[in-house]
């Protein structure tokens, strides 16, 4: 049997997966093959689909699997699915490990961790900071424990990245004792970021330590500042809900508007639903939170929608750009970062007086390099792969815990 690596990845209305080879030799992720790749996507709509795809010759099965399953409500039901079909499906393989998409992982966890049991409760206690996210992560990591304990399971975290941020961006002005106590800037997506960070000398060349901005942009949406490969400024904060519009998430709101509701008689759980479930692309156009829908819609709600996420990313992109003193280049990625042309092409069109002027032939044809040869600020499209840093992450800790394991 082969030796192999999960990877889960849950989102808030998907849970990705993928599955690499446990390549002893493999000093780099960029080096680990990715044997099958798959994902359940639209939970808890009408039409949830499960996709799986063999994408590497040492698969040892043609895989190809696409289905529509109306069955799946909500994430546990998916994490069942896709454990179930592996176990079926994937027979002959041996997962040695797995590797966890941990949205939250506070002040206390820095760094990919091997997760146990006190690991685990130190992670349930973030819950509130990532409701869309984390107990889909930690469910999947407790189920796992119970039921396989012999896997080994990692936790690496998309708030990690940003910890190189100055500390004067991780502050609100909020007393110090708040601060001591946890709420401050944290950031997230960091898994994104930092595998665009790793991919961009290879695209870049030297300007890659230069000022960035990178915008991932999908049904989650955050940018960041980057100087010398490292975050210094982001626009999510305390928790995913801040910063840019989202699918179903508000993004920046003035935070009276919660004590104003509040005072109206809706109670937390209410308002927590609206800003979460029922707020940005959705609530703006009363149509649909999926980018691609609204953009293939006539209705002029959709189309104030798609004005209002773009006017929103180019204000942050500016504002980034104060944060970093200038701007070298500006990186989209993301589902809507990859796949929206349009997207790019209105927010680039806005960002113009920055020096950013967009090839319109090379972002129609989802080039890597969209802008011109006389763009002051170049423009790339990147796509992301967060599995594939989780991947490398795992197989990091897996090797050197053998190591360990054979010294003793």
């Amino acid at each position: 049997m082969k030796d192999v690596i999960l990877i889960l990845n849950a989102g808030s209305s998907s849970v990705k997966f993928a599955v690499y080879g446990a390549e002893h030799d493999a000093m780099e992720h960029e080096n680990l093959a990715r044997l099958l790749t798959g994902s359940v996507t639209d939970i808890g709509s009408k039409q949830p689909r499960f996709m799986a795809v063999g994408t590497h010759e040492n698969s040892n099965a043609d895989i190809k699997q696409i289905k529509q399953n109306t069955n799946i409500k909500d994430h546990a039901q998916a994490l069942h699915l896709i454990l179930e079909w592996l176990e079926t499906e994937m027979a002959h393989l041996n997962f040695v490990a797995i590797g966890h998409r941990v949205v939250h992982g506070g002040s206390i966890f820095g760094q990919p961790i091997f997760v146990d049991k006190s690991v685990l409760e130190r992670l349930e206690a973030l819950i509130p900071l990532a409701p869309l996210h984390q107990p889909y992560a930690l469910y999947a990591i407790e189920m796992l424990l119970e039921q396989k304990p012999e896997l080994f399971q990692v936790a690496c975290f998309d708030t990690a990245f940003h910890s190189t941020m100055p500390e004067r961006e991780q502050y609100f002005a909020l007393p110090e004792k708040l601060f001591t106590e946890g709420i401050r800037h944290y950031g997230f997506h960091g898994l994104s970021y930092e595998y665009i960070v790793n991919r961009m000398p290879a695209y870049l060349g030297d300007t890659a330590n230069g000022k960035v901005v990178i915008a991932h942009l999908g049904h989650g949406a955050s940018m960041c500042a980057v100087l010398n490969g490292q975050s210094v400024a982001t626009s999510m904060s305390f928790t995913p809900l801040d910063g840019l519009p989202m699918g179903t998430r508000s993004g920046a709101i003035d935070p009276a508007i919660v004590l104003y509701l509040l005072a109206q008689g809706q109670t937390t759980d209410e308002v927590s639903d609206l800003l979460n479930h029922q707020s940005g692309l959705l609530g703006l156009s009363g149509i649909s939170d999926d980018m691609q829908t609204l953009l293939e819609s006539p209705d002029e709600k959709a189309k104030k929608a798609i004005d209002y996420f773009c006017y929103r990313i180019s204000r942050e992109l500016a504002s980034l750009a104060a944060a970093l003193g200038g701007l070298d280049t500006v990186v989209f990625t993301g589902g809507i970062g990859e796949q929206a042309p349009l997207i790019r092409e209105k927010v680039c069109c806005q960002s113009s007086w920055l020096g950013v002027d967009l090839d319109a032939e090379a972002n129609l044809q989802n080039v890597n390099h969209i802008s011109t040869p006389s763009s002051r600020v170049s423009v790339w499209m990147i796509p992301t792969d967060e599995e594939l840093v989780i991947a490398g992450h795992t197989q990091r800790l897996l090797k050197s815990r053998s190591s360990v394991s054979a010294s003793c």
